[in-house]
């Protein structure tokens, strides 16, 4: 694949967008193309396939939808019923409505038309839909295969495929999903390849879908924002709610992201965040769309402080508002630790990032470390003892031992059985510990579980 050049942020209008796309980027406030926007579009606007090695938040929705929109507002006739010009495929419900509302500050009072197709909504609506045609669809790959076996949908006609979070699909178990969707697809047609990650089944997707792609890079894969503080806590699975609780203390009005391993994990922590007095919020695989949506949008608009969520629900949100990540559990994946923490910092501004490593995830969390290449700064407890990691219970697991199960989430006692300090603890981060705790909030009426989300 050929290299990429090396280019900075630059105006729009070097970039050979249409008067229209300029008059919108200037409404929107948009001023300056950030770097993936100036090495991707001029490869796009001539047609080129390209794979963008890119980060959430570095403006890629723009660089493969401005030109796009370039083409497709020089049509000038609407599309045969039950096609579509332009498919975008994300991992996401969320990805996809964000996808969507991006694209939409810049056909508004156009003929292009942009349709969502996701799960969790009406099928039989969005076959409705899909029966007038529809010049870009932006879908998770799951929901369009129900379309296309329906009938509902028809992609001969689709010159333009987007694979936005590419890595993510993977992880998620789409590539069967993604190679019976090429299937419907015309072999003439300009396909784009969007990943955090360059993992070995990137590449050889890539080789499927792509031809002779350009490759355009803005940032070392796996490599976290440089303004994100990072540190680690080594505690017991059950002394990590009051740990995260008096980090919340500790920042009062400041909007917080908290990882969670499970669905039914995330909605107990925030059960529990709501019983102390916390503004939280979930999203997860087990709420609908329109609580997932109705949840997202109290927490942009700062009605919420705490989002809880998994990584699957999360992915490729932007809410700049974000100040602190908090890895509650480790994530199984090393890569996603780099998409949770990429969740702050965003635009320039700074942020901290928390892990919370119990015994049972120091796999997770040294495969974390080999992933960065350097240390995250220890700022509470020590790395744990081999003896105690080998006879932790893996997440899902039964203890050892007689005994119930500690309840997830809830404080059991000091810390037991840490080994001796550690050289690295104790080492400046830029990241707050979380020991003494200012006074609890007062404890609001309790929400309902529409306003939870």
């Amino acid at each position: 694949m050929p290299a990429c050049r090396k280019m900075t942020m630059a105006d729009f209008s070097t970039l050979g967008l249409s008067e229209k796309i300029l008059q919108g980027l200037a409404k929107a406030q948009f001023t300056k193309a950030t770097p993936i926007q100036v090495e991707a579009i001029p490869h796009v606007m001539q047609g080129r396939d390209l794979m963008g090695l890119a980060q959430t938040g570095t403006g890629k929705t723009l660089a493969f939808g401005l030109p796009l929109l370039h083409r497709l507002l020089g049509v000038g006739h609407p599309p045969p019923p039950r096609t579509i010009r332009a498919l975008i495929l994300a991992p996401t419900r969320e990805l996809v409505s964000q996808i969507a509302a991006n694209l939409e500050l810049f056909t508004k009072g156009t003929p292009v038309k942009v349709v969502t197709i996701t799960g969790g909504a009406s099928i039989n609506r969005q076959t409705e839909r899909l029966a007038r045609g529809a010049d870009i669809m932006v879908a998770t790959p799951g929901r369009l295969i129900d379309l296309l076996d329906r009938n509902a949908v028809v992609l001969d006609h689709t010159g333009y495929l987007v694979l936005d979070e590419a890595d993510q699909m993977l992880d998620m178990g789409f590539i069967h999903s993604l190679r019976k969707i090429a299937r419907f697809l015309p072999l003439k047609r300009q396909t784009l390849l969007f990943s955090a990650t360059m993992p070995k089944l990137i590449e050889e997707l890539a080789h499927t879908f792509l031809r002779e792609p350009v490759r355009v890079q803005v940032a070392p894969p796996g490599k976290p924002v440089e303004k994100i503080a990072q540190g680690v806590h080594f505690i017991p699975q059950g002394d990590k709610a009051k740990l995260l609780e008096s980090y919340l203390l500790k920042h009062p009005g400041e909007q917080a992201l908290v990882f969670g391993r499970t669905k039914h994990g995330s909605e107990k922590l925030m059960k529990l965040l709501v019983s102390w007095g916390f503004k939280a919020g979930s999203i997860h695989g087990n709420k609908s769309q329109n609580q997932r949506d109705r949840t997202l949008t109290e927490f942009r608009d700062g009605t919420l402080d705490v989002l809880v969520a998994t990584d699957v629900a999360a992915r490729g949100i932007d809410i700049p508002g974000v100040r602190h990540v908090y890895n509650y559990d480790m994530p199984n994946v090393p890569e996603n630790y780099v998409h949770r923490i990429g969740r702050t910092a965003r635009a320039g501004a700074e942020g901290s990032a928390v892990a919370f490593v119990a015994p049972a995830e120091m796999d997770e969390f040294r495969a974390v470390e080999k992933l960065l290449k350097q240390p995250i700064p220890v700022i509470g407890g020590a790395p744990w003892a081999a003896d105690i990691v080998a006879a932790a219970p893996r997440p899902g697991q039964k203890p050892r031992q007689g005994g119930r199960p500690r309840a997830a989430g809830k404080p059991q006692g000091k810390p037991q059985g840490q080994a001796k300090a550690h050289p690295r603890a104790g080492r400046a981060s830029g990241v707050p510990g979380g020991q003494a705790a200012p006074k609890r909030p007062q404890r609001g009426p309790r929400r309902s579980e529409a306003a939870r989300g």
